[in-house]
């Protein structure tokens, strides 16, 4: 599947934005979007253009998005997926847009001049997820498979076989305990 680069950064966005909510087993959630210098660091860590000063209101609005885009990662089926996209995509005022800032070649952005940094997430982010409905490639949004993690991801491997976060920590995690499991059945 061929992503374009605009589309890979607002899949990020969304992913690190749904995993600023980490839910822990047994219910619980951490959550790293709390106040405004958070919500600050998120905007300058995916280099959102176009977003003006920040107010109280953008970090509950932003809150929000996140929390539709987590809808869509646990929606079993593609229909409940495409009704909540259509739904945030709708509400965003999604107006595309040729631009050529900041040294970048053209590209298209989805959110309307002036927008909110909410409108901003649920416009470009909403339009990348619809990209991969639209692919039939929704399976490509999961969870990570290690117990006790549920970070978020999308799974851009060419044969979709990903299964945690992060190979290099969960991943490695469970492969490191399985290993250690069947060396200590072996000496039993």
């Amino acid at each position: 599947m061929l992503i374009n680069h605009d589309t890979r950064c607002a899949l990020e966005a969304v992913v690190d934005l749904v995993n600023t909510a980490v839910v822990r087993e047994g219910g619980g959630t951490r959550d790293e979007l709390t106040d405004l210098p958070a919500l600050r660091r998120f905007v300058e860590r995916h280099a959102l253009s176009g977003v003006g000063t920040l107010r109280e209101g953008d970090l509950a609005a932003v809150r929000a998005v996140r929390g539709t885009f987590a809808q869509a990662f646990a929606a079993g089926e593609t229909a409940a997926v495409a009704e909540l996209l259509n739904a945030l995509i709708a509400e965003a005022g999604t107006t595309p847009r040729l631009t050529d800032h900041d040294g970048y070649d053209w590209h298209v952005h989805y959110f309307a001049p002036g927008a909110s940094v909410a409108e901003h997430l649920a416009a470009d982010g909403g339009m990348a997820l619809a990209f991969l409905v639209v692919a039939g490639e929704r399976e490509r949004l999961r969870r990570c498979a290690a117990p006790g993690c549920g970070r978020a991801f999308v799974d851009l491997s060419r044969n979709r076989s990903r299964r945690y976060c992060d190979g290099r920590t969960c991943g490695n995690r469970l492969h490191v305990a399985a290993y250690r499991a069947r060396q200590r059945g072996v000496t039993e």
